[in-house]
């Protein structure tokens, strides 16, 4: 195992505070601090921290795939790492967005879209770190049309019919959100103006948390989209399972996500970013997800997973609680130090590791040890092991 140094991402919505307390940094930072990469993307790759000086991580995969990687990783994914590990700090909402499959990236890169800037799908998955505040996937459409109805506002009762009427739950989901998005754009304020008052005045959680969207965006009609989907309060060790199509928009709060190595976003809007309604439409899919939340499983003494339905990667927690906790999953490893203090050996060498310090680990390696008083989060292709 060895050091290894993740990049920032300023983006405007991120804490100035969150990251730099994690590296043990004594003042704030100057600037909004969201995300901290950690993996081999193009974008901002990590750099491996050795005596002779640090080396791209991305530059290391180049010069020997195979060995950094391993054969069976080359062959599935090519030669990259197919995952990236964020810690990511959100002060203020994300935009309100949804991630491509594998064929329509691939069709679509290819095509010149300027919408993908590579041909790879990005299912997500974050945990919370402290309780953290998400939109994510569609409420059933009866339940989106009783949160409407509330806020009595006239000009939605079509939404409202289309939400509550006749036909299969997809085509009313597609319906209202369609309709919504495609709303006139000289008359969206107003729109987002009489919501926003309505739910100043409603005692309904769900209902009153869009008037802080409206506050930053007063002429977005992704403030009314939101009311759609989920509003999920992640208590820490909680995820939510982001997959392609999944409509979704992180709020507030402070977590660990995984995602397949790859940085195409279809946006709808809750953002100044480029936002393309027709090919969000395209991406989504229209089917209520009754259970946004995902809890941690344990697979052995101090290690708890998340299972998702993609090969790119798998995601551990451990707390080894002074004792050893072996991870027999196969590298390339990346290793994030989140509290307290952990060494990590792969048999080809042990790294102590302080809170808010990384490590990546070749394929080269063996059975992954972690022990210490501390908690770490261990990033791998996957799935492959769910204990025994």
């Amino acid at each position: 195992m060895e050091p290894l140094k993740g990049r920032i991402r300023p983006y405007a919505w991120g804490s100035r505070t969150v990251i730099a307390e994690l590296q043990g940094r004594a003042v704030p930072s100057p600037q909004p601090e969201a995300e901290l990469w950690l993996g081999a993307h193009g974008g901002d790759p990590s750099t491996v921290e050795r005596a002779e000086g640090p080396v791209s991580l991305l530059d290391l995969i180049t010069a020997d795939p195979q060995a950094v990687l391993g054969a069976s990783v080359v062959e599935r994914f090519g030669p990259r790492l197919p995952y990236l590990l964020k810690l990511l700090a959100a002060e203020e909402p994300l935009s309100l967005q949804a991630h491509p499959d594998p064929e329509r990236a691939r069709q679509q890169y290819e095509a010149g879209d300027p919408n993908y800037v590579d041909p790879y799908h990005k299912p997500e998955l974050l945990v919370a770190v402290g309780d953290f505040e998400a939109l994510c996937g569609f409420r059933a459409p009866d339940s989106s049309a009783q949160l409407l109805r509330k806020l009595d506002v006239p000009v939605l009762a079509p939404v409202v019919s289309i939400l509550d009427g006749p036909g299969p739950t997809g085509e009313r989901l597609r319906a209202a959100t369609t309709r919504l998005l495609d709303w006139p754009v000289d008359e969206r304020p107003a729109l987002v103006a009489a919501v926003a008052s309505s739910a100043c005045r409603s005692a309904d959680p769900d209902c009153a948390f869009v008037a802080g969207l409206a506050d930053r965006y007063p002429a977005d009609v992704g403030v009314v989209v939101a009311l759609l989907l989920n509003r999920v309060t992640l208590r820490p060790g909680e995820a939510v399972w982001m997959p392609a199509g999944n409509l979704h928009a992180y709020l507030r709060g402070t977590g660990v996500e995984i995602m397949a190595a790859s940085d195409n976003v279809l946006r709808g809007g809750l953002t100044p970013k480029r936002v393309d309604v027709p090919e969000l439409l395209r991406v989504l899919r229209f089917e209520v997800l009754a259970e946004p939340v995902m809890r941690p499983v344990p697979v052995a003494a101090g290690v708890v997973t998340w299972p998702v339905p993609v090969p790119d990667f798998a995601l551990y927690r451990v707390t080894p609680g002074g004792s050893t906790a072996v991870l027999p999953v196969p590298g390339p490893r990346v290793v994030l130090c989140l509290s307290g203090e952990v060494t990590v050996d792969d048999g080809a060498g042990a790294l102590a590791l302080r809170r808010g310090h990384s490590a990546f680990g070749a394929a080269t390696g063996g059975p992954l040890s972690v022990s210490g008083e501390g908690e770490a989060y261990v990033a791998t292709p996957g799935p492959t092991w769910l204990g025994g």
